[in-house]
């Protein structure tokens, strides 16, 4: 932050907030170090963003194939077979998935083919006097999506969803225990570090800062996705793995510098006190 003047600096921290620099001047001890230290996090986020970007990616495709030759049918979201059934929740998400899939369709849209939308969502004419929103909302339901414009609009909360113990005897041990192979991985342990993804990746798109406990958890919990999701090649790695080997380097060399960062500031806290305050700041993020 060099480049940065004490008039410009002060500029930037009312910019950012003082409730979102209050930790990193805990730490830093002068606003000019906060600012630097709250860069350094994100970065940090960016590739932490990038890697869980492709683990989703690659877990919601993973699932999808499963599924489809599972239950025999690539319209398995949409309309399972009746010997299966979504939990509520699901089955919400689903929806909501729909609705957000036909909003984006529609917007596609010309006039004219809205317009055209009227002779299904109004099969006896439109009501005299409705209004611009209630005619949209009705052309938008009149859309049929197909299941992959679904699936693209779900989050990463619903897969994981499908590792929860409400899914261990319908999903995961007929059919996506075979996604990780490893004899001793299970739906627990898979869950518990999808889960940590889900809370990181939240963290993120929220432009929150992860470091320590939490940013110890998530690099575990990708190395484990990475590791376990897919067969191992004969050098024990998976094609998954061995395709996020130089981004997750970059992400452990940035970690272990904002680690070490954050190691030196708390060592020279000067009081009981201030090591106190660093120490509470750093496990904040667990």
């Amino acid at each position: 932050m060099d480049h940065l003047d004490d008039k410009e600096l002060e500029t930037i921290a009312l910019l950012l907030s003082g409730d979102r620099l209050h930790r990193f001047l805990a730490l830093t001890g002068s606003t000019r170090a906060a600012i630097a230290l709250h860069q350094q996090t994100l970065r940090l986020g960016g590739s932490l963003m990038s890697v869980t970007a492709v683990l989703e990616i690659a877990l919601r495709n993973a699932v999808c194939d499963r599924l489809a030759l599972y239950f025999q049918t690539e319209n398995w979201l949409l309309k399972p077979p009746t010997v299966f059934a979504w939990r509520d929740e699901e089955r919400g998400r689903i929806e909501m998935a729909i609705r957000a899939a036909q909003r984006a369709h529609y917007a596609k849209l010309d006039a004219s083919q809205k317009r055209q939308l009227d002779e299904v969502a109004f099969r006896r004419g439109a009501p005299a006097g409705i209004s611009h929103e209630h005619r949209s909302n009705a052309r938008q339901k009149a859309i049929r999506v197909p299941a992959g414009q679904v699936i693209a609009q779900l989050t990463l909360y619903f897969w994981k969803r499908l590792f929860s113990p409400d899914y261990d005897h319908t999903l995961w041990k007929p059919a996506l225990k075979r996604l990780f192979p490893g004899k001793e991985v299970t739906r627990a342990a898979v869950a518990s570090n999808l889960e940590s993804i889900y809370q990181t990746r939240n963290r993120i798109a929220h432009h929150e800062p992860v470091y320590g406990n939490r940013l110890d958890d998530a690099l575990g919990a990708i190395d484990f996705i990475a590791a376990q999701l897919g067969t191992a090649r004969s050098d024990g790695r998976t094609p998954l793995g061995k395709m996020l080997e130089k981004e997750r380097s970059v992400l452990g060399d940035q970690a272990a510098a904002l680690r070490g960062r954050i190691d030196a500031l708390r060592s020279s806290g000067g009081t009981q006190t201030g090591l106190a305050r660093s120490a509470a700041l750093v496990n904040e993020s667990a």
